[in-house]
């Protein structure tokens, strides 16, 4: 058995304000997201089925973010269930209200979260990236957690 990690890239586009905030941030703006998803497992070369050979299927990975981030994210405007832009929904029916401050940090802890969830048996979220634009990005290590 050898212990591997595997990786997958996604994009996707999105809109965010920072309640509170008295920067830019404060007011609607949309970033260029890129998420980076690295799972660990283990692999048996000396096993005859193709499935020993893999940590994940890289096409299950994509499902279950795609599901559990993309679907739920991408061309949204993110907001605090409690923003002061609270019925622009009226208008814009591309919201998704969050209980927590819509920063890259938090929005990498929740897709965290949502992708832990989903893992299947023998997998393990090994870390996730979250950039918001070419120079700013956050980052989760499982490690970091223990």
């Amino acid at each position: 058995m050898h212990k591997i990690r595997i990786t997958k890239q996604f994009d996707f586009e999105a809109a965010h304000a920072l309640e509170g905030y008295f920067g830019k941030c404060k007011d609607i703006h949309g970033h260029s997201y890129h998420l980076r998803i690295t799972v660990s497992g283990s692999v048996d070369p000396a096993k005859p089925k193709v499935e020993d050979g893999m940590v994940m299927d890289f096409t299950d990975l994509k499902k279950i973010v795609k599901k559990e981030i993309i679907d739920q994210f991408d061309h949204m405007l993110i907001l605090k269930d409690d923003s002061r832009f609270r019925g622009i929904e009226s208008q814009n029916e591309r919201v998704q209200y969050v209980p927590y401050q819509p920063t890259c940090e938090n929005l990498l802890l929740d897709m965290v979260s949502r992708i832990q969830n989903n893992m299947p048996e023998g997998v393990n979220l090994h870390s996730a990236f979250l950039r918001e634009t070419p120079r700013s990005y956050a980052e989760w290590f499982a490690a970091d957690q223990l």
